[in-house]
């Protein structure tokens, strides 16, 4: 593509500022050289600055991509397709999981892990699970993010990055996705936390100038009639159908898209969808960045805020560049995927952007989802160094090293992870497979020894790390074997077993797995240790099946007071809910003249909020 010369001045512009201020946030690593000072900034940002960080780090170009895909083939219900990570597992963190997480004062999941489980062998073994765990989905992000940003900007950006090494051959999109992928490396290793964090607030302003620029533009040069006429009936339906009743006949092959994807049974989907998010969220957030975001905080308190900050600036600005880069899309585009024999809908996104925004906003939205992919990207590359640093190397290779020795260990490990994600990217087949695998399969074999270390006191350290192995394992082996014996078994299903949302059907599967290694891993083991139960119980003070440990507890300090909040607290989840997608559909339904539909989700909104300040903001604990 052509780029104008004031569209390539602000691209080049924004890089440069970018790799400046990562750079020169890196002086407070010089004053205050630990690896916490390193990993979570010292503790001393404040909770909304790491909001915006946070939200930042969850507005990623693939993301982006893979949600106009799904806009334009499945209309208004796509909002409901995102439920398969679960969308939403951020309202669980920010109405109780925060507050429990931040309590423990570590500096990683791992780390956490030693307060739940002791320092016995088992404790040891699910430390070391956690570290595992942490790494391979860190690395998988990574090789995630390398194949979306390749193509983006083969497509968008003038140069030909293609080259030789060796007697291997690198494409132009591959070119582009390592140079981007190795700048965004150099600033956040550079800086650690203080440059993500700085970096990432600054992006999260350009991509919000870019969600204005772009729904702006659609607004006034894309005629809603014209928008109506070219998609099916049915394609502005809110609630899921079972089954899907959008049918493309001026487009067959979104039909097929819809088989392949296997979202054509919508209304069964979401059920199963709204099961498994509810299990994945009781988990807890993966060890990533966003719970090195909640380690971060100042207080527990902060910590429930600053995920609620997430919500509340994340969604609405995401919507409004989904829906008008969509409403662009459905404008000009569907003539043009007419003609083609196999249209790659993931990249409608950039056929947008290079083809049809005029010259000056094109340079802006090109930086903005720059921004979008280098603050995400930024994100996990500084989560994973800090469990083999902290969490091995300190622990159990060399713990007398001094504090400058870990950090510079730290940009090594960065840089080992970064190579090995980049590595595996070369091998993913697309955007939409390795979303429901990572979110299905592989999180599926994280839920359930996750979910049983808030709520129950008898698993103990081999249970959680039984469960985790059984769940890892199986996450790799049971998609493909459950899919080939549906296939060989039940023909009338093969088309559900070959399906991209096929590993949500195997998540089940997975958790009953993990859960029984987790169980009999109990079982067939000594309990905890008393004493290291009560400490975590009582620092935490999480609800759940604790009567024992909660019983003692009560008699060692009579003024400790039990958390009897579950039923308000799911309450509030809820709400919390319905208040976040409500921040979904608005801006859409605005963008496309819905109006009865924008008045009730405002009122949702509205709802919800009042909702969530008498009965979750103004009960949180003060400490």
């Amino acid at each position: 593509m052509n780029l104008s010369s004031i569209d390539i001045f602000i691209i080049l512009g924004y890089i440069s500022v970018s790799i400046g201020i990562g750079f020169w946030s890196s002086r407070a690593i010089a004053r205050n050289k630990s690896l916490e000072g390193y990993f979570l900034g010292g503790k001393t940002l404040k909770w909304y600055w790491l909001g915006f960080s946070n939200s930042s780090g969850m507005f990623d170009i693939n993301g982006a991509a893979w949600r106009v895909a799904m806009f334009l083939v499945y209309g208004m219900q796509s909002v409901w397709i995102p439920w398969v990570w679960p969308v939403w597992n951020q309202v669980f963190v920010m109405v109780f999981l925060a507050v429990w997480i931040r309590r423990s004062g570590a500096m990683t999941g791992a780390e956490w892990i030693n307060l739940r489980f002791g320092n016995d062998r088992g404790a040891k073994l699910s430390h070391m699970i956690v570290v595992i765990f942490a790494v391979v989905s860190v690395v998988v992000a990574i090789s995630y993010f390398f194949k979306g940003i390749g193509p983006f900007a083969a497509r968008l950006l003038p140069w030909d990055l293609s080259f030789h090494l060796g007697g291997m051959s690198v494409s132009n999109e591959h070119g582009y996705a390592l140079l981007i992928c190795l700048l965004t490396t150099l600033y956040t290793i550079k800086g650690g936390m203080y440059s993500v964090v700085a970096t990432e607030v600054i992006q999260f302003g350009l991509m919000m100038v870019t969600c204005v620029l772009v729904s702006g533009y659609a607004i006034t040069h894309i005629p809603i009639q014209s928008v109506k006429d070219a998609v099916p009936a049915h394609w502005f339906d809110f609630w899921p159908q079972q089954p899907l009743k959008i049918n493309w006949t001026s487009l067959p092959f979104a039909n097929s898209q819809m088989v392949k994807d296997g979202y054509n049974l919508m209304g069964a989907l979401v059920l199963m969808m709204t099961a498994k998010g509810v299990l994945s969220s009781l988990a807890g957030p993966v060890p990533g960045f966003d719970m090195q975001r909640v380690l971060s905080c100042k207080t527990p308190k902060d910590a429930a805020r600053m995920s609620w900050f997430t919500i509340l600036v994340l969604f609405a600005p995401m919507y409004l560049l989904i829906g008008g880069l969509t409403m662009i899309g459905v404008h000009y585009i569907i003539p043009y995927l007419q003609t083609q024999t196999s249209p790659d809908f993931e990249q409608v996104l950039s056929y947008v952007v290079s083809r049809y925004l005029p010259v000056g906003i094109k340079g802006i939205v090109l930086a903005g989802l720059m921004a979008a992919f280098m603050s995400t990207f930024s994100a996990f590359v500084n989560a994973a160094p800090a469990y083999l640093v902290n969490d091995l190397y300190k622990k159990y290779i060399k713990p007398q090293a001094t504090q400058k020795e870990f950090v510079r260990y730290s940009y090594l490990a960065s840089f080992a992870i970064v190579a090995i994600g980049l590595v595996l990217g070369f091998f993913i087949e697309s955007l939409n497979s390795i979303t429901v695998w990572i979110t299905s399969a592989l999180y599926g074999g994280y839920a359930a020894a996750n979910v049983l270390k808030w709520i129950w006191w008898r698993l103990n350290g081999y249970g959680f790390f039984f469960g985790m192995l059984t769940g890892m394992v199986a996450a790799l082996v049971v998609p493909p074997l459950l899919s080939s014996i549906i296939e060989n078994n039940f023909a009338a299903y093969a088309s559900i077993a070959r399906s991209a949302a096929f590993p949500l059907y195997a998540f089940f599967v997975i958790f009953l797995l993990s859960a029984t290694g987790a169980v009999l891993g109990s079982y067939l083991t000594r309990p905890q240790d008393t004493l290291s139960l009560q400490v975590f119980y009582k620092r935490t003070n999480p609800w759940g099946f604790w009567k024992p440990v909660a019983d003692k507890v009560k008699m060692a300090d009579p003024s400790f007071i039990p958390n009897r909040h579950f039923k308000q607290d799911m309450l509030n989840v809820i709400v919390g809910i319905a208040w976040q997608m409500s921040m979904i559909v608005i801006p859409l339904f605005a963008l496309f003249r819905l109006w009865p539909q924008l008045l009730a989700a405002l009122a949702v909104f509205a709802g919800g909020s009042i909702w969530l300040k008498l009965k979750w903001y103004d009960k949180m604990p003060e400490e």
